[in-house]
């Protein structure tokens, strides 16, 4: 896709895949949105990174800032970006958690689910009208091969049992599920949503768990592959020509492959989009 005059927004821009994505799309020739949590030192070092490539490409970046954690933050990010852009061609739900320990938000919602389900689906909400004024244009939701388990909706939260591992696989699931019901609410209005795996990353993940977990994984991290390679799917599954009008489908590998088990769940997913209206009082978008 020609991506000169295409406005791209890349949340969980400040390190890892998003960062390699947004700097990947600006040398593409796009103007890049990338998204920040703060104006931290880390974020600062970011955004020369994604500047730096995006002059290489004739491309642009700004940065927004945002806690995804908070739904009046996510309000606010999407109210600043539609008075300072006309035009989304591209967005992209990259940013992610997994702490170790159940935490809540200021919306007394639990941490994992907020970031990794609550978030995209509000944001993707309150941008549809500039992404269908812009169309064809894409909404690309990093997910992940560890998604599974099982939606239980009489513990979405977490508040009966928690563990890291499954509230990680759950929300990706439940993103993955999200992802198949908003293509379905979309048919016909030239927007495309698709979800996708970007490998075993170097990434900052697993900042939130315990030393033991913390330790054990920086084993194994010269074993996975850099953010660079990670960002590669997010951006051909943003950009490739071929994937016009592609809708509901998962890749991994820079390819569409066998989505985690349940993702195709469409009892599913009319359920947990209603029950994602109710937690961010958004109202129900597409039909």
């Amino acid at each position: 896709m020609e991506l000169k005059g295409k406005v791209c927004l890349v949340t969980g821009a400040s390190s890892g895949i998003g960062e390699a994505t947004a700097e990947g799309l600006g040398a593409l020739g796009a103007s890049v949105v990338a998204v920040m949590r703060d104006k931290s030192p880390k974020a600062e070092s970011a955004m020369r990174k994604i500047e730096a490539g995006s002059r290489d490409g004739g491309g642009s970046v700004s940065a927004m800032y945002a806690d995804l954690s908070s739904q009046s933050s996510i309000r606010r990010l999407a109210q600043d970006f539609e008075k300072r852009f006309d035009r989304l061609d591209v967005l992209i739900n990259n940013a992610g958690v997994s702490p170790w320990k159940r935490h809540t938000t200021t919306d007394g919602l639990e941490l994992t689910f907020a970031v990794n389900v609550l978030a995209p689906f509000l944001l993707a909400n309150l941008l549809l009208g500039r992404l269908k004024a812009s169309a064809p244009s894409r909404i690309v939701n990093v997910s992940s091969a560890a998604a599974g388990g099982t939606i239980e909706f009489d513990d979405l939260q977490g508040e009966k049992k928690y563990s890291m591992f499954a509230a990680y696989g759950k929300s990706k699931l439940a993103l993955n599920v999200l992802t198949v019901e908003l293509a379905r609410r979309l048919q016909g209005t030239g927007v495309t949503a698709n979800f996708l795996h970007p490998g075993v990353v170097r990434t900052n993940l697993a900042r939130d768990m315990n030393p033991v977990a913390q330790a054990l994984t920086s084993l194994v991290k010269p074993f996975m592959a850099s953010p660079k390679k990670g960002s590669r799917t997010s951006i051909y599954v943003a950009t490739a020509p071929e994937l016009e009008g592609v809708s509901g489908k998962y890749f991994s590998g820079g390819k569409e492959a066998t989505a985690p088990k349940g993702s195709y769940d469409g009892a599913a997913a009319k359920r947990l989009w209603e029950v994602c209206e109710q937690l961010t009082e958004k109202p129900a978008s597409g039909e």
